[in-house]
């Protein structure tokens, strides 16, 4: 990948990050999640009423090897909240599971009451 794509990409995803209180980049749309972990996650937001933006990173290759360099975390979905990086799959799930991410999520203002 370029220098110039890499950030044009960089950008929209920084750009999308700030515009969004909560975004999933992720594989397929929340409707429709093109993955189980994308899928999991999706499932896990919902459940808790998040009102969250989907953005799919199967539309360019170019988003998807960007998201990760973005980040540098390697996996896809990956969660942001109000421009922090939560993390993936795994640790959405975790925190969902041990009763962290609803407190973590109504500190940061984006839990429905």
């Amino acid at each position: 990948m370029t220098d110039v794509a890499d950030n044009a990409v960089h950008a929209f995803i920084a750009k999308t990050v700030a515009d969004n209180q909560v975004v999933l980049f992720m594989k397929g749309v929340p409707e429709q999640p093109r993955c189980g972990f994308s899928s999991v996650v999706v499932q896990i937001l919902d459940h808790l009423g998040v009102d969250f933006v989907g953005v799919d990173v199967l539309q360019s290759d170019e988003l998807r090897d960007g998201i990760k360099t973005f980040t540098d975390w390697p996996t896809i979905p990956q969660l942001y909240v109000k421009g922090e990086f939560v993390g993936g799959a795994d640790i959405v799930r975790e925190m969902f599971q041990t009763g962290e991410l609803r407190p973590f999520l109504a500190e940061q203002g984006v839990l429905a009451a």
